[in-house]
């Protein structure tokens, strides 16, 4: 096991050139919200343009989209129908070709805020664009039997359980030492070929990469963090970064963990310095949003 430093982050962050436009950054497609969870896409699709994602769009339920496209106008905010407990309808499906056809995005966060959203299953089985499966998708996921034997091996993927989603996810008890940890994401990963984050203090990242697989242990981040909405500011962080490398190098297995372990230590450090201004109690997940800016400052200014 590797620690992820700041030296390291520095040589893995997307390079942007003085003459490149929006397009050359990436198009991130958030899918996120309820009726009463629409807080959890905002803090996503905001945290994907603050690390650098060219474009945001940012699909959501129809009768929360005039309230949420006035909150964060920098997203291109496209309504889908809903059901009668206000979470998307699997009709929203039938949009999606038409999105896809219409914004071309690079790839797709599904699940923050989602609930028990019908739409979920048909986004997992079916996109075929690269994925980052976060929140509500991972416990989409949990609920179908054998849901990895069926599970697309060749569409690059990033997994962002935490310990209860992952012992959801692979049918076992929380895992309670570093050992069990270690073996819990090392076993998702290796289920799904896809990038895989176990998350909480000292969250893990693996892969299996060129040299075998390489899973690396985070050495930021903050008791802070332990609040509502910051796996949200995370999964942003990391759709932004892949946005970028994928365009640039294409979207792989490879581009999935630079961004993913990135994210990871670049989302920690803000949580960080938001302790820092507001103590760990009263950090809140757009506390450690604000702190982005600053988090990848301090990792460019790397000697």
């Amino acid at each position: 096991m590797q620690p992820i430093t700041q030296a390291q982050v520095k040589t893995w962050l997307p390079v942007r050139h003085a003459e490149a436009h929006k397009g050359c950054f990436g198009r991130v497609l958030v899918v996120a919200g309820s009726r009463t969870m629409c807080g959890a896409g905002l803090l996503c699709a905001k945290s994907a343009l603050l690390a650098g994602a060219g474009l945001v769009y940012w699909a959501l339920p129809a009768d929360r989209q005039p309230s949420f496209a006035a909150a964060l106008p920098e997203a291109i905010t496209l309504p889908l129908p809903t059901n009668e407990q206000g979470d998307m309808d699997a009709s929203a499906w039938e949009i999606f070709p038409e999105i896809c056809a219409k914004y071309n995005p690079s790839l797709i966060v599904a699940g923050p805020g989602m609930g028990q959203s019908p739409l979920l299953p048909l986004l997992l089985a079916n996109s075929a664009l690269p994925l980052i499966v976060d929140a509500d998708a991972l416990n989409a996921l949990s609920r179908q039997a054998a849901w990895h034997t069926h599970w697309p091996k060749d569409r690059p993927t990033i997994f962002t359980p935490h310990a209860m989603e992952m012992a959801r996810l692979l049918g076992e008890t929380v895992a309670e030492s570093e050992a069990a940890r270690q073996a819990q994401v090392i076993k998702l990963a290796q289920l799904t070929a896809g990038v895989c984050l176990l998350k909480g203090p000292r969250t893990l990242v693996t892969a299996q990469l060129s040299k075998g697989q390489q899973i690396f242990q985070n050495t930021t981040g903050s008791v802070a963090l332990a609040k509502a909405g910051s796996g949200d500011v995370l999964s942003g962080v990391i759709a932004g970064l892949w946005a970028q490398l994928g365009t640039a190098e294409g979207f792989s297995i490879h581009t999935a963990f630079k961004a993913a372990a990135s994210g990871v230590y670049l989302h920690g450090l803000a949580g960080e310095m938001a302790a820092q201004a507001k103590g760990t109690y009263s950090v809140l997940a757009s506390d450690t949003l604000a702190c982005i800016p600053g988090a990848f400052r301090r990792v460019q200014e790397e000697e």
